[in-house]
Parts: structure tokens; C-alpha cells; sequence
């Protein structure tokens, strides 16, 4: 099988082209085979055993765009959307030549993302924005469990022996933010991993951790549900800000979210209501590895 590595802002993923109708290269009816993909995604992104990754996704032919992503994290659970994935997706079909525009269609399993590529003076794809639409707020829809007559802005939740208080936001699939006064490693390790799987979630969730640095500056980490902490996470830099605002943590309608991989510039739109989020695409490196490999 085929692949290609690449990240963005540290959010590594195994990236295979499928669009001529292949796995990669390899036999098509694993595409039809949804338990062996998440199967084969574990193996490799084991980072000891396998490529090393937080997931893997397939980069398919579209019917309602101009391409379509399919997304698995490192336990072999399908996601529904990832903001990173998005525009190394951008990057990748461009750069390849599967494109020539620099205003595409992705679908999704959250529905078609519109992305703007924009390229460096080598002609290559360097950065891109991403409309990753309108911010989920409404409990049900998240979904999320809240106290009757309660909204989703302000949720009561205990981790570890201790009270937090968290910010549910769907970008496409469900976060919670809990903004603290510092950001440690048994906060992400310890509560992130207790959050992720609350039964106030009725299908998990990422948990970021976020710390204001200002009024247009946020310090962030995530637990991603099915992965682990990760270097970054898009939708959950889009739902830290978006999260940000509405607990008037700022007035800015456009903030960066520094994340240990890197930084992401996200802005909530006044008008439409939608989120767009800007930042890099990067292209490790491309191989070829056997799918009978040792597990």
C-alpha cells in the first residue's frame, strides 16, 4: 500500500489516496470494508509497530465535491471531521496536480468543507483556510447532556475528585473546553481521558484544556477522543475560541490558539455566523508498506 505522511501543526496522519479507486494502490474492496480499515488504521499508526500516526485518512472521488475525506483515529474508530486533515488534503491534491484550483469542495462526514489554498513562492500549497461553517451550540444537536433548561455554555462536570466546569461546542464532532489557569500534564492525561467518555457525552468527545494569554491569544491541549493527546486539533482550536467568546473571555472576533505543534489563526465570522481557520500543511514524506506486516 501506498501513503503518504504528512501534518499539520503536529496533527500527524497517514494520508491514502484512494481516488482511483484503490486502497493505496492496493486491493479496492477495502474500501467497501469499514471494521478492516479501522483495523488497519491501529496497526499503523502504532508509532512503535507501525508509520506512527493519530489516524489515518483516505482521500477518495467525490459525488457533491470536488474530493472526499474519510477519517480513522489511532484506535481504529471512524471520525467524522478533522480540521488539520482538511488542509493537508488541500495541500496534497494541488501539489499532486489533482487540482489546479485554489478554491476546492471537501466532503465530509459533517458535510462539504470549503477550503482556499494558498501557495508559497515555490508554487507549492504552504497554508490554507478552511470554512469549517457554523459552531454547534444547541445541546441535542452536539449532542451533549445538560440540566433541564440548560444550555451547553456552562456544564458542571467532576474528573479526578475534582469540579471543572466545561463549554460544550460541536465543529462537526463534539468538544468540551474547560478553560484553566494552567495547563498541566495530569489535567490532559488524567482528566482529559475521564472527560472524554462522561456519560454526559452520548458518543465521547475531545477535551481541550485552554489558558487566555490575552484578549486574542489562547494557549491550548487536547485529549482526542480515539487518539490521545495530539499535537493539535483544528475543530478543537475552532471550538476553543468559539468557546472563548461566548464566556466573554474576549471581545476579538479572531484569535490565534497556540497548540504544541504549532499555532492556528481561527475568526467567527459577525455576519454568517461561520468559523474559519487558517494555518499550515506540511508533507513528511511519502513510502510503501505491506499490509501483512508483524502486528
Amino acid at each position: 500500500m501506498k501513503f503518504i505522511k504528512m501534518h499539520g501543526a503536529g496533527n500527524d496522519y497517514i494520508y491514502i489516496n484512494c481516488l482511483d479507486g484503490t486502497f493505496g494502490g492496493d486491493d479496492s474492496s477495502i474500501l467497501e470494508n469499514t471494521s478492516l480499515i479501522g483495523e488497519i488504521s491501529e496497526r499503523l499508526s502504532d508509532r512503535h509497530f507501525g508509520i506512527g500516526a493519530d489516524g489515518i485518512i483516505l482521500i477518495l472521488p467525490s459525488n457533491v465535491a470536488d474530493f472526499r475525506m474519510r477519517m480513522f483515529n489511532a484506535d481504529g474508530s471512524e471520525g467524522r471531521m478533522c480540521g488539520n486533515a482538511t488542509r493537508c488534503i488541500g495541500k496534497y491534491v494541488f501539489d499532486n496536480h489533482y487540482t489546479d484550483k485554489k478554491e476546492i469542495t471537501l466532503e465530509t462526514a459533517s458535510g462539504v468543507k470549503y477550503l482556499t489554498l494558498h501557495t508559497g513562492t515555490d508554487g507549492l500549497v504552504d497554508s490554507v483556510t478552511v470554512d469549517m461553517g457554523v459552531p454547534v451550540l444547541e445541546p441535542r444537536e452536539i449532542p451533549v447532556a445538560v440540566a433541564e433548561n440548560g444550555d451547553a455554555s456552562h456544564i458542571d462536570v467532576s474528573a479526578r475528585g475534582a469540579d471543572f466546569i466545561l463549554t460544550a461546542v460541536s465543529m462537526g464532532n463534539p468538544h468540551g473546553v474547560v478553560f484553566v489557569d494552567e495547563i498541566t500534564d495530569e489535567l490532559v492525561h488524567g482528566v482529559g481521558r475521564e472527560l472524554e467518555t462522561d456519560p454526559i457525552w452520548p458518543d465521547r468527545a475531545n477535551i481541550e484544556f485552554a489558558r487566555m494569554l490575552g484578549d486574542n491569544a489562547i494557549e491550548m491541549r487536547v485529549w482526542e477522543r480515539g487518539s490521545g493527546e495530539t499535537l493539535a486539533c483544528g475543530t478543537g482550536a475552532c471550538a476553543t475560541a468559539v468557546a472563548a467568546m461566548l464566556t466573554g473571555r474576549t471581545a476579538e472576533r479572531q484569535v490565534t490558539v497556540r497548540l504544541i505543534g504549532g499555532q492556528l489563526s481561527i475568526r467567527w465570522d459577525s455576519i454568517s455566523g461561520h468559523v474559519f481557520m487558517t494555518g499550515g500543511a506540511t508533507t513528511v514524506f511519502e513510502g510503501e508498506i505491506s499490509l501483512q506486516f508483524r502486528q
